[in-house]
């Protein structure tokens, strides 16, 4: 066993910092020191509906950066010292159709998820990236290409990714129309990688406060959500429509402003939604959704941020903050995500509880 330091969940809105076991080398296994980890809204979910006294551990984090630090005796992609990132899925079955495709997010058997998932070996219970190491398979890990800031590189691994994928399957390019609605931490980087990719692209909000962030974004038009006629103009008028609103909420009224053949991709809110079928009837729209991506997507969407410059906007709070940063998140107080300095798990601090060590994974 390895033991590192992480933060665990101990109630619904808090966490508290306690030494943690990770698993020994598997042969295709690689170490890292975890220098940055983003804060989602998957986390706020996951602490909301675990019960620290019932069920197992639940260390939070799923999209992060760091450090090589050991390898296994198999690992010939990666080296002691190289930068490295992980995303929301640490493996897969590797043989069903879908993980063929490179579409492991999907995998028939289902991923094991970077924390709250049972690793496929021995079933222990994955604990995410808010520690200081983590272990991996090294087919489940990715070079960090160089002139990406680690920090503002760590969200792309999942909310990144996230958009990415829609915007690729759906054929987002020059001359297409693309409105994102919400400019949080997934509208923020839907809204640079449609504009790089040569996307005509408006953000729709609720707020008008959010009209400036828009455009230095480089959103060409902004529409305020509440605003009746410029909503009735924009019928029919975009292609692709990626809502990324976290809350739940109605799909008619952006429904409305898909065009002839068009899509709405839902990506922020996962819940139930009611839609009336003559809303894609008329115009042979279409209604889907995409969580995270494959092997090949992600590796893709690195490249491509990299030759673009885009990551994310972010705030790095130090680790110790770490309540803070899920309370803020809980109020939308962030723009647009933020990310986690897991350094100051180096300096000592006494443990607060005796009993924190959990399973190797």
């Amino acid at each position: 066993m390895r033991v590192t330091t992480g933060w665990r969940a101990v109630g619904p809105t808090e966490l508290r910092r306690v030494p943690l076991n990770r698993r020994d080398l598997r042969p295709d296994d690689i170490a890292l020191r975890i220098d940055y980890c983003g804060v989602c809204h998957s986390d706020l979910h996951a602490l909301a509906a675990h019960d620290p006294d019932k069920e197992p551990l639940l260390v939070p984090g799923h999209e992060f950066t760091g450090v090589v630090t050991e390898i296994g005796p198999e690992v010939t992609g990666f080296s002691v010292g190289d930068p490295v990132a992980v995303g929301s899925i640490v493996d897969s079955c590797g043989v069903c159709a879908m993980c063929e495709a490179g579409q492991e997010n999907f995998c028939r058997f289902f991923p094991t998820l970077t924390y709250g998932g049972a690793d496929r070996h021995d079933k222990a219970t994955t604990l995410g990236g808010f520690s200081r190491e983590y272990v991996v398979r090294d087919a489940f890990a990715h070079p960090l290409p160089a002139g990406l800031d680690p920090a503002a590189a760590a969200p792309l691994m999942c909310a990144g990714v996230t958009v990415w994928e829609p915007l690729r399957q759906l054929g987002v390019g020059p001359g297409s129309r693309v409105a994102v609605v919400g400019l949080g931490g997934l509208g923020h980087l839907a809204v640079k990688l449609a504009v790089a990719l040569g996307a005509t692209t408006t953000v729709i909000s609720r707020t008008r406060a959010k009209h400036d962030d828009a455009r230095k974004l480089g959103a060409h038009d902004f529409i305020a959500a509440t605003d009746t006629r410029r909503t009735a103009a924009a019928h029919n008028a975009f292609d692709v429509v990626l809502d990324t609103v976290s809350v739940p909420h109605d799909p008619a009224p952006y429904l409305r402003l898909v065009a002839l053949d068009g899509t709405l991709s839902i990506l922020g809110y996962l819940g139930p939604v009611s839609v009336d079928v003559t809303d894609l009837l008329i115009g042979r729209k279409k209604l889907s959704s995409a969580g995270s991506g494959g092997r090949p997507a992600t590796a893709e969407m690195l490249r491509f941020c990299a030759e673009h410059g885009i990551a994310a906007d972010i705030e790095v709070l130090p680790s110790s903050r770490v309540n803070t940063a899920l309370d803020r998140l809980h109020r939308n107080d962030v723009r647009y995500r933020f990310v986690l300095d897991l350094s100051d798990l180096d300096r000592p601090q006494a443990m607060t509880s005796s009993s924190g060590v959990g399973p190797a994974v």
